[in-house]
């Protein structure tokens, strides 16, 4: 699968992320990926709740981490994997994941250039 096609895989044809697609993805369930993302199981499995902007924009947070991983991870379960478990030095050792879940996902993809480009963790 390559990188672009993980992020679009993830979309349904309306252009939001598919939290069903996405778990399937990954191997999870649907409550797993919303415990991942700090949200509740209904944010991810009632139509109403997963087109909500805020719902939508941690989704979004997380594949577009995860897509940036993926190529060095190996595989997107490999990278999600890195993104719920990897302690990041820069962060006082928490995973990407606990960064998402407060809102920080910017400093996670400013962490992912920051490595991309030889810079210290």
């Amino acid at each position: 699968m390559s990188e672009t096609t993980f992020l679009s895989d993830a979309y349904d044809p309306s252009g939001l992320i598919a939290a069903e697609r996405l778990s399937s993805m990954l191997h999870i369930t649907r409550g797993e990926l919303a415990a991942t993302l700090g949200l509740s199981r209904d944010a991810v499995s009632k139509s109403a709740r997963i087109g909500r902007p805020a719902t939508q924009a941690r989704l979004r947070d997380m594949v577009e981490i995860l897509n940036r991983v993926r190529p060095w991870a190996g595989s997107a379960q490999q990278a999600f994997a890195w993104y719920r478990s990897q302690p990041l030095p820069s962060f006082g050792d928490q995973t990407a994941e606990a960064l998402v879940r407060e809102g920080r996902a910017n400093a996670v993809r400013r962490y992912l250039d920051r490595i991309a480009t030889g810079g210290y963790a």
